[in-house]
């Protein structure tokens, strides 16, 4: 990469502004790996500022979550060839909890020709957004994020718990919208929203949701891979500001047998480039075609886009019924028992909510996978099935109960292959199907328990 003498000038304001009475000492150049994890290389800025290339081996895209390697079969597989790495000075945000004054860069990903590497995450967002442009149409998207704060657990045998807040106590009961349960670790939430400020990052609300110790972040809607950013970096400042309060920030999907599991609430809608206006509305304000045409998409295609959005064996136990987490792919207006909700809004707002993602999916490849699944409603032109009222967990729907179930339909897909890139979806099959191997390898408690005198 050829790294501007000027860089510094290039940076975003929240970024000019840390470093308007400090001395810049270290720049990270990272990428969002397979699980959402932020590899790559920390370097001193002088040498940042004199680097004209940066390179990191393909094969960080094959890790499993264990640290395995997923298995091509090929040659090319073997020779890990370097990827070339050029910032994206957008992305620069603080590291506010370094030792050291800090930046972060997320960098572009291509090959030594020059193309972007089809199976980086980010890459693929970023073709899926350029799909919906060749239609046209601009995607907007806003996250939410769920996650628990909880007692360090330095040993995996154990259960999860939630930790002592600063009444000596432990959450241990639902306390959804509790303001006196957000207080309950203040120190936590007073470090996010310092280590937010100091990154530029805009926080629309935090509430507290239904589970012990569980915390919701709602961000503003935008553009897909800039709040994909958002949530990557969310998710590193949220870990840092529990450590720093002696606890962990966990993402998994169900942490704790007895609690809700977390999700990625995604919002939907689509402007047209031309004229910016909502293509789910109709000049009058009434719902569109393409507003039903966007729901029929996710209710078909969704199934098999379950293994992108739900990545783990853990993700499938958060799919229970009356647990806060959707268990089908009914739609309705303003009802939160369905898979897919449409909030209240006027009809410059109209959105559609998808409510099956988990916290635990990669942001760039957890929004590629929902928008498209809509995308492709666009192209197929077909009608949902009707609006379904009240308590939608009473139906029992095709959704995948498992990583292999809903491997197998990831790998049927063509469909959902092709609009998010064949080169990705070869990949990440393989790398899922090594980590249900790799699952498989391990013996429970709950089996040592029921099983090892009794059978």
């Amino acid at each position: 990469m050829v790294t501007p003498t000027n860089w510094v000038n290039e940076l975003p304001k929240a970024a000019q502004d840390f470093l308007s009475d400090k001395r810049l000492e270290e720049v990270e150049c990272i990428v969002a790996d397979m699980p959402g994890i932020a590899r790559g290389k920390a370097m001193p800025a002088a040498k940042f500022a004199r680097t004209e290339q940066m390179f990191l081996p393909d094969s960080i895209f094959y890790q499993t979550i264990t640290g395995g390697w997923a298995d091509f079969g090929g040659e090319d597989r073997f020779t890990d060839p370097d990827m070339v790495l050029t910032p994206d000075f957008s992305t620069a945000m603080a590291s506010p909890w370094a030792a050291d004054t800090t930046l972060q860069i997320i960098h572009n990903v291509c090959d030594q020709s020059g193309r972007p590497v089809p199976f980086a995450p980010r890459n693929v967002l970023r073709y899926v957004v350029d799909k919906f442009a060749e239609m046209g149409f601009k995607p907007i998207v806003a996250p939410e994020l769920e996650f628990y704060i909880v007692a360090q657990n330095t040993d995996p045998s154990q259960p999860i718990v939630p930790p002592i807040g600063r009444s000596g106590r432990r959450v241990a009961a639902s306390q959804a919208y509790s303001m006196s349960a957000v207080d309950e670790y203040g120190p936590i939430i007073d470090d996010i929203y310092d280590f937010a400020e100091a990154m530029g990052l805009e926080i629309d609300t935090i509430i507290h949701e239904g589970g012990a110790g569980q915390i919701e972040i709602n961000l503003p809607h935008g553009n897909p891979i800039e709040l994909a950013d958002q949530v990557f970096y969310f998710k590193r400042l949220i870990r840092e500001a529990a450590l720093r309060n002696n606890c962990y920030a966990t993402f998994m999907a169900k942490p704790m047998q007895d609690q809700p599991g977390s999700a990625m609430h995604i919002h939907h809608s689509v402007v047209d480039i031309k004229t910016g206006k909502n293509i789910f509305s109709n000049p009058d304000g009434s719902e569109s075609d393409a507003f039903f045409h966007f729901i029929a998409g996710l209710q078909n295609h969704l199934p098999a886009a379950i293994a992108v959005i739900a990545p783990y064996v853990n993700s499938y136990r958060r799919y229970v019924p009356d647990f806060a987490a959707p268990v089908n792919l009914e739609w309705g207006r303003d009802n939160r028992t369905t898979g897919l909700r449409v909030p209240i809004s006027n009809s410059e707002g109209r959105r559609i909510e998808n409510r099956l993602a988990g916290m635990d999916c990669n942001p760039y490849l957890g929004l590629a996978a929902s928008l498209a699944c809509g995308l492709l409603g666009l192209k197929d032109a077909q009608k949902p099935r009707d609006q379904f009222m009240g308590n939608s967990y009473i139906i029992d729907d095709a959704l995948p109960s498992s990583l292999r179930e809903a491997l197998l339909l990831f790998d049927e897909s063509k469909a959902l292959q092709s609009a998010l890139s064949p080169d990705f979806c070869k990949v990440y099959s393989a790398i899922k199907w090594a980590e249900q191997e790799e699952f498989l390898q391990v013996i429970s408690p709950w089996e040592r328990e029921h099983l090892l005198i009794n059978v």
